[in-house]
């Protein structure tokens, strides 16, 4: 080997980067490949390659330190060159690095952004090797033979170099990083000043390694054989029952003793504490390497923790309920007055015994929330199960116990998660339920939501009735056309008619501003914003039944304040309605087209939808032809045949009015309804549609200001309609001044908000004669 005087010396710097080591000591003359995660020791890293490519390795004294700092390392380390580095796309970064020489560290002077520290080199040792020396690396080699053999993981190419190796000193610490010794033991080999006593600690080292490896085998022998022979297992483990019966149970209770004390105190009824026990004592007698042993555990699991007799105490006080319903909603004053009946005769009775509850009404009407409110003002716990798009019956009533993996139905799951069997649960969207091959989830629905059979309620997992009747159940819908009659003959509708003006007014000033200043970090004096510009934004930024984009409005001019006042732009801030097109844009809708000017063809008419009332414009047109009707704009089956009806109660029109122009063989007629895709269907724009057709006829415009629904004969009778409220709101929204309805709907203006009614005019008719005495305009 050539001498140290003929290698080139290596300096260090005053400050050199420190790289900790979990488990892992370096040597010197060792190339060794690493990969680094903790962020100090790959900023260390970088320091390094950034100059002279050189860092001290040392290790850390504990390995489960998460943070070690400078006091967890040791002193003794090794200075080690940076071949290699790779910076993996994860932050982690791969190396190689080569051992130089030992070096001490002898003061650390940061430890931040990655340690720092003052080293410096170890004296080389070049001791001439004495027969002491040679005897002990003989026995050194021989026992690493010995570990290898014995299973300790060694690379062959390692063992040819370890068993060629000439000198002491590499000797040692090649074995040292290849075998599995403890960190305290390599540091020592690491640290050591002489070669005898740097071998001595190797070969204790190993001595303890092949003890291990040796009792390793021996166990996995052992174990082997006894995995080889189950039916002597099974008879150990009815020996050990014996014993520990004899005996007395060590350590505390069995898991057996522990399940038999929870189903004691659970407070289960007779049937399903009886099949608890049945399942216990079946459980007690399976070997644990069973299969079905996590299944009944699981199950009994699930037995004991439902709130079979826990009930949350709910003292019922109806004004206190009002004042909590009034506090947490604005409007919906019908409904919540539905609500407080309702608490009022439970608390008179004690226990529910009435019909479901469910809230049918557009979007964003508060329906969910409202949920929340009277779980509050009875003191309830509150699940909420949401029903969109669930398809599988077990979904609702469980699954067989024969199923890999087999749970609860949601409402069991629901109840368990409340914790009491008293909570208000709430079954949202209840008309988004599916149907296919695995069931029919609204079928399963039928005795859960049955007062008269939901004390006895059934999941296919429990196997055991459990009794629902103690929960308050509500369901939601948008529609209720797509429930089936069955379920909603179980269920008492409450209708959530959609917000006027007034009432969004107020529902933005006292609930959605407020929580939105706070969700945006905002005070009430940095954001003021007027009276008329949040009627602006409800009138020129939102057309809907609910506050949904009302929020999303107000929510988008909160986020540019937030930033304004971020960045320090603005302090407080006044916002009038000539500033919302800074915030908002231009406006989204205008109202000035129900005001305009009446044209030929051209009606006004009102729809109802899940998401609230519509006005729907709907045109005629005639050319030449040959008595064609042609309907386009996405209409049903229904809408369709609501424009032949209408088409041929103009044809006799005509004929009564002694019309001389024969459109109907002169001319192909056009029936048209804009948004065309958009599906639309029902029959109450018959009149709309009837008044369109006999302006065309006769040539004389409609009234712009005039919208109209109703169902029409061909006798022209006109047909009372639903859905009056939400299509009256919506053509107060529009800014229409006139309304014709069916006379057999003038008993639903009592549902209609007085404001409402005071700022439109409302014509009732029979026949089709009075709608075109209001609806068409004299040349």
């Amino acid at each position: 080997m050539p001498d140290a005087e003929n290698k080139p010396k290596l300096t260090l710097k005053p400050e050199v980067p420190v790289v900790a080591l979990k488990g892992l000591v370096m040597f010197p003359k060792i190339t060794v490949p690493l990969l680094l995660s903790d962020p100090k020791a790959v900023a260390a890293i970088d320091s390094a390659l950034a100059s002279d490519r050189l860092a001290v390795f040392v290790a850390v004294k504990e390995d489960d330190l998460a943070e070690p700092q400078a006091k967890d390392l040791y002193q003794v380390g090794t200075v080690s060159k940076i071949v290699e580095a790779v910076k993996q796309p994860d932050g982690t970064m791969r190396l190689m690095i080569e051992g130089l020489e030992r070096a001490r560290v002898k003061e650390f002077t940061a430890d931040s952004p990655f340690f720092k520290a003052r080293a410096g080199l170890l004296p080389q040792r070049h001791e001439e090797k004495s027969e002491a020396v040679e005897a002990q690396m003989y026995a050194v080699v021989n026992q690493f033979k010995e570990a290898v053999n014995a299973g300790a993981p060694v690379p062959f190419d390692v063992l040819l170099v370890v068993m060629n190796l000439n000198d002491p000193w590499q000797l040692s610490d090649l074995v040292a990083l290849n075998l599995d010794f403890r960190t305290e033991e390599k540091q020592k080999i690491l640290e050591a000043e002489a070669v005898l006593s740097k071998l001595e600690l190797v070969a204790a080292a190993i001595a303890r390694q092949l003890k291990v490896l040796q009792l390793s085998k021996k166990l996995q022998t052992e174990t082997g054989k006894e995995l080889g022979k189950m039916e002597r297992e099974m008879f150990l483990r009815e020996q050990l029952k014996s014993i520990e019966k004899e005996l007395g149970v060590l350590g505390g209770r069995t898991e057996v003793e522990e399940l038999k004390a929870k189903i004691e105190k659970a407070g289960m009824p007779a049937e399903p504490k009886a099949i608890a026990e049945k399942e216990l004592l079946r459980l007690q007698g399976m070997p644990s390497f069973s299969p079905e042993v996590s299944y009944i555990r699981t199950y009994l699991d699930w037995l004991v923790e439902l709130p079979w007799s826990k009930k949350t105490e709910s003292q019922i006080d109806v004004n206190a309920a009002k004042k909590i319903l009034d506090s947490d909603h604005y409007g919906l004053e019908k409904v919540k007055e539905r609500i407080l009946e309702y608490l009022a005769v439970q608390k008179l009775v004690g226990r529910i015994r009435g019909p479901i509850l469910c809230f049918a009404g557009p979007p964003g009407t508060g329906k969910t929330s409202l949920g929340k409110s009277i779980a509050r003002a009875l003191g309830r716990k509150f699940v909420r199960m949401s029903l969109g798009g669930v398809r599988d019956e077990a979904e609702i009533r469980g699954f067989r116990r024969t199923y890999v993996g087999a749970l609860p139905g949601r409402i069991i799951q629901g109840v368990n998660q409340a914790g009491s069997k008293n909570p208000v649960f709430m079954l949202d969207e209840i008309d988004k339920l599916g149907a296919d091959f695995r069931g029919d989830p609204s079928a399963a629905l039928l005795e859960a939501l049955d007062p008269e059979q939901n004390s006895a309620f059934s999941d296919h997992y429990l196997e055991v009735s459990f009794d629902l009747s103690d929960v308050m159940f509500i369901t939601t819908a948008n529609i209720l056309d797509t429930v089936p009659p069955a379920l909603r003959d179980r269920m008492e509708v409450i209708d959530f008619p959609g917000y006027t003006e007034e009432e969004k007014f107020h529902i933005a000033k006292q609930h959605l501003l407020p929580k939105l200043w706070e969700m945006h970090g905002l005070k009430p004096k940095q954001m003021v914003i007027t009276e008329p510009a949040i009627r602006a934004v409800i009138r020129l930024y939102t057309l809907e039944a609910g506050v949904r984009n009302l929020e999303r409005s107000l929510a988008a001019v909160c986020r540019k304040i937030a930033r304004e006042v971020a960045t320090g732009a603005r302090g407080a801030v006044t916002i009038g309605v000539s500033d919302l097109a800074k915030y908002l844009g231009a406006p989204h809708f205008s109202h000035e087209e129900a005001r305009g000017k009446g044209e030929v063809g051209v009606v006004t008419g009102l729809a109802w939808t899940e998401a609230g009332g519509e006005v729907l414009t709907i045109e005629a047109a005639k050319m030449p032809g040959a008595g064609k009707l042609i309907i386009t704009g996405h209409l049903g089956q229904v809408m369709q045949e609501s424009v032949e009806a209408a088409f041929s109660f103009a044809r006799a029109f005509a004929k009564e009015e002694k019309i001389k122009d024969q459109f109907y063989k002169t001319s192909d007629v056009h029936v048209h309804v804009p948004a065309g895709a958009i599906p639309k269907d029902g029959p109450s724009a018959g009149i709309a549609i009837a008044t369109a057709l006999v302006s065309l006829v006769t040539d004389k415009p409609v009234k712009k200001a005039v919208a109209m629904t109703g169902e029409v004969t061909l006798r022209g009778r006109v047909l009372e309609i639903g859905g009056v409220k939400e299509k009256i709101l919506a053509a107060h929204r529009a800014g229409v001044q006139t309304v014709i309805l069916p006379e057999g709907n003038k008993k639903d203006l009592d549902d209609v908000p007085k404001e409402v009614r005071r700022s439109l005019k409302f014509i009732f008719a029979k026949t089709m004669d009075e709608v075109l005495k209001s609806a068409i305009q004299a040349r």
